[in-house]
């Protein structure tokens, strides 16, 4: 099952478009040699065969000489997992870490991400409501569509529109996002508070 999840604060803005990525993750943790690091802003690093996608977040640990750049004391913590970009199969960059004056790379190292979670044949629902077990305010699915499940990419993405942000006549909310299987299985994904913002420019 996916990691245990995420209790998440959303701020919704009525009159806008309101977009949430995730991507579920599962162990066991996916270790990548890495050959190469440049000292540059962002960070480059060089793993053969990564296997990542651009937005998937990453750590880095026993690295010889650029020892900046590693988990403290090589024991992973969520704040050592930062989202990379992909220059090629073999190449990523950190945008959040400007490796320039760090130690030149000397050897060693490993690039390390989770396991990403199967979206082939799944769902996904989220209704929020006025308090646990109360009045439904909003209902998303990946059968009205504003969920979107991307298995290549593995990544959910909610998107609630202007058009119904605008409608929102509550403040705040709660609710959680699950994900159903294709075996009839339902991991919960995120647990979720929201605060809708009242908007202060209209369209007359």
């Amino acid at each position: 099952m996916p990691r245990a999840p995420a209790e998440v604060s959303w701020t919704i803005r009525q009159g806008r478009t309101f977009k949430y990525v995730l991507r579920p993750e599962i162990l066991p943790l996916i270790y990548k040699p890495i050959t190469g690091i440049a000292q540059a802003a962002p960070i480059s690093i060089t793993a053969t065969g990564h296997g990542l996608a651009t937005g998937w977040s990453a750590a880095v640990t026993n690295v010889v000489g650029m020892t900046q750049i590693n988990a403290v004391a090589n024991a992973l913590r969520d704040s050592d997992f930062r989202p990379v970009t992909v220059v090629d199969p073999n190449t990523i960059t950190i945008n959040s870490v400007d490796a320039a004056g760090f130690a030149p790379y000397v050897s060693g190292g490993n690039l390390i991400y989770y396991t990403p979670v199967s979206l082939a044949g799944a769902t996904a629902r989220l209704n929020l409501r006025a308090a646990i077990g109360g009045t439904l305010l909003y209902e998303m699915s990946s059968t009205i569509g504003n969920i979107v499940l991307n298995d290549t990419t593995h990544t959910i993405t909610l998107t609630i529109p202007a058009a119904d942000t605008t409608a929102f006549t509550f403040l705040s909310a709660v609710g959680d996002l699950e994900l159903v299987h294709s075996d009839s299985s339902v991991d919960e994904l995120l647990r979720i508070e929201v605060t809708v913002v009242q908007e202060v420019t209209t369209t007359p």
